[in-house]
């Protein structure tokens, strides 16, 4: 059989594509192929109120399982409850609700073994055909991009008490700091149970995965939590992106359509893919035409678009992680949240203004003003290899 589009992988972005398809343009035949029994992986995928705009946030509700009205942050100098939307999808909810909607054109345990831009052959000897296909199997390894690490471990809790949180803690640096920027992060999914993450910005994770479960243990003995259950872990390293030579990595694709980490396209400073994946599903239902020839073209322009827009943000990374010490990179984060809230909901949501820019750069950083200034000029991997 013949597809109008193959996605390649059941993840966030290609889920989120299928899902909006199905919604605006019923009438397509497509496949989606997922290795595992289930699509999603073992994931919580947040993201803020205004990182969407309304017509978004409607039509991914249905996914969503926990919101919340506002969040906290705490560091070493000051705490704030900053009263901004936020919001959770988990793994197994996305992997109930797409099975739903999907169906029959969702197809689990189905191992690819390559593809190209009209086809897929499976494991199994099976060649699949489609007039495109989307590739959104998870980010691969590249020359042509420098990347940092965010490195989390986080477990679903079961408590013997309610715990008291009405709000997320988006950032909990009052903890003792290592080879990097060093978070706790808390969703509290009812009143006894609460997502728990260590996270690490690093140059390369080192921590074992027991470590990072001792960090969360002493973090719930410190909040007076006792832990009854774990019900869930989950564990990832998300690409933080300081520099990147953008025409070399995208020819590397050989003009294959690629969607989520794959394709780049994330918050190349907070590792959240879930905004982009939505405006990409958006993006994708507006198009005319979904064959390859058609989309190719267009594609590429989105994706250089998105990697301009996100030229700050990567500047800040690079002063984040090449300036000052690596013990001192909460003073970054701290500074940060002392800004005005729009401001801080822009930044979540890839938008700032040139007004935004200004303010978070101006001031006395908190970090070598010098290092800060040989950090913003590496802005490409050339400038790394000669200073290695």
């Amino acid at each position: 059989m013949n597809f109008d589009l193959i996605l390649a992988g059941g993840g966030l972005a290609n889920g989120l594509i299928a899902w909006r398809l199905r919604q605006l343009r019923p009438e397509l035949n497509i496949l989606c192929l997922e290795g595992d029994a289930a699509p999603g992986g073992n994931h919580t995928w947040s993201f803020h109120e205004a990182d969407l705009d309304h017509s978004q946030r409607q039509w991914l509700a249905p996914l969503v399982g926990h919101t919340w009205p506002s969040y906290h942050v705490h560091f070493p100098g000051f705490s704030r409850h900053l009263a901004s939307g936020y919001a959770s999808i988990d793994s197994a909810r996305f992997a109930r609700l797409m099975s739903e909607a999907l169906g029959p054109t969702l197809r689990c345990n189905s191992r690819i073994q390559q593809l190209d831009a009209t086809s897929v052959l499976l494991d199994s000897g099976e060649r699949l055909q489609a007039a495109a296909v989307i590739d959104g199997r998870g980010p691969l390894p590249s020359p042509h991009m420098v990347l940092g690490q965010q490195a989390f471990l986080g477990q679903v809790v079961q408590l013997h008490k309610p715990h008291g949180l009405a709000a997320p803690i988006v950032m909990d640096a009052r903890v003792p700091q290592g080879d990097g920027y060093r978070f706790v992060y808390v969703l509290p999914f009812s009143e006894d149970t609460l997502l728990v993450e260590d996270t690490h910005y690093v140059e390369r994770h080192a921590l074992s995965a027991e470590q990072l479960r001792e960090h969360i243990g002493q973090y719930l003995q410190q909040r007076g939590w006792q832990p009854k259950h774990v019900l869930r872990e989950e564990q990832g390293v998300l690409p933080i992106t300081l520099a990147g030579d953008f025409p070399a990595w995208q020819a590397e694709q050989a003009g294959q359509l690629q969607a989520g980490l794959r394709a780049g396209l994330f918050h190349c400073t907070t590792g959240y893919s879930l905004p982009e994946a939505v405006r990409l599903a958006d993006w994708l239902a507006r198009q005319p035409r979904l064959e390859h020839a058609s989309l190719a073209t267009a594609f590429a322009d989105y994706q250089r678009g998105r990697w301009q827009q996100q030229g700050f943000y990567r500047l800040l990374n690079r002063m984040l992680f090449l300036a000052g010490l690596p013990q001192q990179r909460w003073q970054v984060m701290q500074r940060f949240y002392r800004l005005s809230e729009p401001l801080i909901a822009r930044f979540y949501a890839g938008r700032n203004t040139w007004a935004d820019r200004l303010r978070i750069l101006s001031g006395k950083p908190p970090v070598p003003v010098g290092q800060a200034l040989r950090a913003a000029l590496r802005h490409s991997p050339r400038h790394f290899e000669e200073h290695s």
